[in-house]
């Protein structure tokens, strides 16, 4: 474990550390001043690699790490933290992003379990929404990049309700022929770590490890239980409960989605985020669904009387106006 960086310190003329907001095995996140912009705060990920590698290895990751620093930089999406700078130190590499203010899933979840009580399925389908958002964008990248982290605690919510995707530590560019190269090597959160990201950079992961992972929050956030680690339910294939035996509020086309992306096998995972998108959400627009479609004769029937008589009223009116204008 890197000795962390002592608050005061300043990183490359520029940065000026607060405190730890965050640590691993392989360093911290700290929060930062950024003194050539005034008032702006900043998240650096710090990076030591493995020192007991081979130095060729230790040189070769260093060179992945900067290769995918400028991809991620490239990135520009609303639920995705901005990565604006990226830089080396001695044997540390620092990649800079966009502070996000806010609380993560993971304690929110907590909260409402020290209360007694549930995550409302409406405010979880909400996040649901925004991180298909960011992990269609992700993987729409050419090549496409994989997070391999998704879990409650790297999706922050702002005070305004945008959520963030933050943590990029095992991002993964899926180049053509599953030549992959990874900024950090590790296989994520168990919990939420499908069978094949066990095998590191060896395994074959691809879009369908995320949507794994994205099931598994889900499950968390809405059970306030975490899921079995997979490897466990490969051995105890009863070793899972469902959502709704937990939470029977949890409606069953909620479970239903969530259970299909947390299948052990891929190729019995949804293809695409889209299509997981579409088993867990529907056809269920961001906006009201009247803003986006017309009233059909089905509407209003099952319109309520009150509304009915008011719209048969108002018809009366204009069709009453236009024989009055015809005479």
């Amino acid at each position: 474990m890197p000795i962390p960086l002592k608050a005061g310190e300043v990183l490359r003329g520029r940065y000026r550390i607060r405190r730890i907001i965050g640590q691993g095995g392989m360093g911290c996140i700290y929060l930062a001043d950024d003194q050539r912009l005034e008032g702006r705060q900043c998240a650096l990920k710090e990076v030591e690699h493995d020192r007991t590698l081979p130095q060729d290895m230790v040189r070769e990751a260093r060179d992945q790490f900067l290769r995918e620093a400028t991809v991620l930089a490239r990135l520009d999406h609303p639920n995705l933290p901005k990565v604006s700078d990226f830089f080396s130190i001695s044997t540390r590499d620092y990649l800079v992003m966009d502070y996000v203010p806010g609380k993560d899933l993971r304690t929110l979840m907590l909260e409402a379990r020290q209360e007694g009580r549930f995550l409302l399925e409406s405010e979880v389908l909400s996040w649901a929404s925004q991180l298909c958002d960011a992990l269609i964008y992700l993987h729409g990248q050419e090549p496409p990049i994989l997070h391999r982290d998704i879990k409650p605690s790297n999706l922050k919510v702002t005070p305004s309700g945008l959520l963030k995707l933050v943590d990029f530590g095992l991002v993964k560019l899926l180049a053509p022929g599953e030549v992959t190269i990874t900024v950090l090597q590790g296989q994520g959160t168990a919990l939420y770590t499908p069978l094949e990201q066990y095998g590191g950079d060896s395994g074959h992961t691809d879009v369908r490890s995320d949507i794994y992972s994205f099931g598994a929050t889900l499950y968390h956030l809405l059970t306030n239980q975490s899921p079995p680690d997979a490897r466990d339910r490969f051995l105890d294939p009863e070793s899972m409960l469902s959502p709704r035996s937990i939470n029977g509020d949890v409606s069953p086309r909620t479970e239903r989605a969530i259970l299909w992306a947390m299948s052990l096998h891929p190729d019995e995972r949804p293809e695409s985020i889209d299509r997981f998108r579409q088993s867990l959400l529907g056809d269920r627009p961001s906006l009201p669904r009247a803003v986006h479609r017309k009233q059909t004769v089905g509407d209003y029937l099952n319109m309520p009387t009150e509304k009915m008589m008011l719209w048969a009223a108002l018809g009366l009116t204009a069709v009453s106006f236009f024989v009055m204008l015809l005479r």
